[in-house]
């Protein structure tokens, strides 16, 4: 009898650890749907870090297989991410563009179905397209720059130097990013076309290709551009997220060759850390007619900006890691000056059925770009943020998509609105995939859809093809 009540007390006890486990782990997977706090305990990084760097290091690696997983598994939700290459259409050095619509419905709708629904019911209803919400950082929770591999690959195989990170891998397929290494035009020699000859533009080739092109000042600009500066995960402290101590990020590094190759990284500016933005790097080409930088645009000139870069947004806008990791302080009146002087030559692609006014040459265009055109201007609205000829108002506008969604976890970021947005140039758009401030829409048709609903356009199957052919154009 005493055996018999020892075990059932056993059995009891058993089940009860057992049930407590299970409502301890049932309360740790609701927690994330709860809504993240206000504010975070404290703005800083801990400076101060106690964990070894190999315990880091076999920590963070021994993750990464489950933290990509799981991300990759995000992706698949959201996207078709298949190549299917638009026949006969190429970015400026040829490679292929990928088209459709990517972004998946949810069950039992159509995208005509959505546009004749109100705002306020695909929120009540929770229709809102998962690829339409913000995109996180593969691990939102770490963030920090991060790498397409090809680009890897290359400044490996010039410089050997090495970006790769021991605990995370860039996400988007390649055939969804920028070609590689991308042109590179200056206003000031049209008559060279591509001046990077097809090359990437680093530390290792500058002077050779740009000696006798550039004055002094340019050069000198270029060259420290391309020249690497400690930054928060590539630098040669033991909370780096390199295996050896880094040289660190050069400017060119995301802005390949005065474009983009994709590169993301987290906005700085924000704060807790589910609030923080993903930033789609964007392109630098003409620069010299935008009027505000930074993520959230308090930059009034490129100076700012690349002072900026160097002291505050390389390390999430923390001063006091800045100086643990090795800030570099630029000289405001030349180092700064020559660096900006550099960035204003950059220049769009060419377009060649854009008249000098930036809208298209009829006896160039075909029927259904033409028509694109006229929708642009008109019933689309695209012309209101995006006048031609450079097809920016140098503004912020706020969507306010959150009018499409309940507040809810994306990936280990909180997904509550967009707040204001700069007007980003549509000049060579073609060559800047993926989309949006956060790279979201990884097609032109996917852009065409997002904002037929934000805007509430109404546009049908063969207007939303004629845009995306105007905007090819340009």
């Amino acid at each position: 009898m005493r055996r018999t009540l020892r075990k059932c007390r056993w059995v009891l006890g058993t089940l009860i650890v057992a049930g407590v486990g299970v409502w301890f782990s049932g309360l740790l997977e609701a927690e994330p749907r709860k809504a993240p706090p206000p504010r975070a305990r404290t703005s800083y990084a801990p400076v101060a870090v106690t964990e070894r760097f190999e315990s880091l290091v076999a920590r963070m690696s021994a993750a990464k297989p489950r933290v990509m997983r799981s991300h990759l598994e995000l992706l698949q939700e959201r996207y078709d991410l298949s190549n299917r290459p638009v026949p006969g259409v190429t970015m400026t050095r040829g490679k292929p563009i990928q088209g459709g619509v990517r972004v998946k419905l949810p069950p039992g709708v159509t995208w005509d179905d959505l546009a004749r629904m109100r705002p306020e019911e695909i929120r009540r209803r929770g229709l809102w397209p998962k690829g339409f919400l913000p995109l996180p950082h593969p691990n939102h929770a770490e963030g920090g720059m991060l790498f397409p591999k090809h680009h890897i690959d290359e400044l490996k195989r010039q410089t050997g130097r090495d970006l790769t990170r021991f605990d995370l891998d860039f996400d988007l397929p390649e055939h969804f990013l920028p070609e590689f290494p991308p042109p590179m035009f200056l206003t000031t020699r049209p008559d060279l076309g591509d001046v990077s000859q097809g090359k990437l533009v680093t530390l290792a080739n500058y002077y050779e290709l740009f000696s006798g092109i550039l004055n002094p000042k340019q050069l000198e600009g270029l060259r420290l551009l391309v020249t690497p500066f400690p930054q928060q995960q590539f630098n040669a402290t033991e909370d780096r997220r390199s295996l050896l101590p880094h040289r660190g990020v050069a400017c060119f590094d995301c802005h390949v060759n005065g474009h983009t190759n994709a590169a993301t990284h987290l906005v700085g500016d924000i704060r807790p850390q589910a609030y923080r933005h993903r930033i789609d790097t964007p392109s630098l080409r003409g620069v010299n007619i935008q009027r505000l930088f930074g993520s959230q645009r308090a930059l009034k000139s490129v100076e700012d900006f690349t002072e900026f870069e160097q002291r505050a947004a390389y390390f999430d806008g923390d001063p006091i890691i800045a100086t643990k990791k090795g800030v570099n302080v630029l000289e405001r009146g030349s180092q700064v000056h020559f660096m900006a002087e550099f960035q204003a030559l950059l220049d769009f692609p060419p377009a060649p059925k854009l008249r000098w006014d930036g809208k298209l040459d009829p006896e160039k265009a075909t029927p259904a770009e033409l028509r694109g055109q006229e929708l642009f201007f008109g019933k689309a609205k695209c012309g209101i943020c995006h006048p031609a000829p450079y097809y920016t108002d140098n503004l912020m506008h706020n969507l306010k998509t959150e009018r499409f969604y309940e507040p809810q976890w994306v990936g280990g970021r909180w997904a509550a609105g967009d707040g204001p947005i700069k007007t980003f140039t549509l000049r060579g758009i073609k060559d800047s995939p993926p989309y949006l401030h956060d790279g979201r829409l990884l097609t032109l048709e996917d852009t065409v859809e997002f904002f037929n609903l934000v805007l509430g356009l109404k546009l049908t199957a063969q207007e939303k093809a004629d845009l995306v052919a105007f905007l090819r154009c340009l």
